[in-house]
């Protein structure tokens, strides 16, 4: 398995409702600063990182219920599994071991497309049909080479 070095912003993590797009670009940045944090800046990422990860799972699980999302249990419980894992990574962190912090950066970097792709596009469209009363509207920027196509 090739070690990820690099977890840049891409508007194919566009779900289509701001809140949770603005948090995405956040947690696309943080985990992109942890894989290419220094030793010494670790503990400072991670702490961010946290903080974020908690916040983030927040905000949706907040629209989950606010909003009855119907799949909100099996989203929240992918939440805590993750959430479990980012505090345990926290503690092993502040008791010296940083490198396991750039390890759990590349097992969210790989998996957050996946996530956003399916249980975050499902909550947004459903926040988004129950807000506006139709499907989210995905204006992506596409880099050279690639298609441009509506999400």
């Amino acid at each position: 398995m090739n070690a990820i070095t690099d977890f840049d912003w891409d508007d194919r993590y566009l779900v289509g409702q701001q809140s949770i797009d603005d948090t995405h670009q956040e947690f696309v940045e943080l985990v992109n600063a942890m894989l290419d944090a220094n030793p010494e800046s670790i503990p400072a990422t991670m702490e961010e990182l946290v903080r974020h990860v908690e916040d983030h799972f927040a905000l949706e699980e907040r629209l989950m219920e606010q909003y009855a999302f119907p799949a909100r249990e099996c989203h929240v419980e992918e939440h805590e599994k993750v959430l479990a894992s980012v505090r345990e990574v926290h503690v092993l962190v502040a008791a010296g071991d940083t490198g396991v912090a750039v390890e759990l950066a590349e097992a969210l970097a790989g998996w957050f497309p996946g996530h956003s792709d399916y249980m975050d596009s499902a909550l947004a469209a459903w926040v988004v049909k129950k807000t506006a009363g139709g499907a989210p509207l995905v204006l992506r920027r596409f880099k050279h080479g690639a298609q441009a196509s509506l999400g």
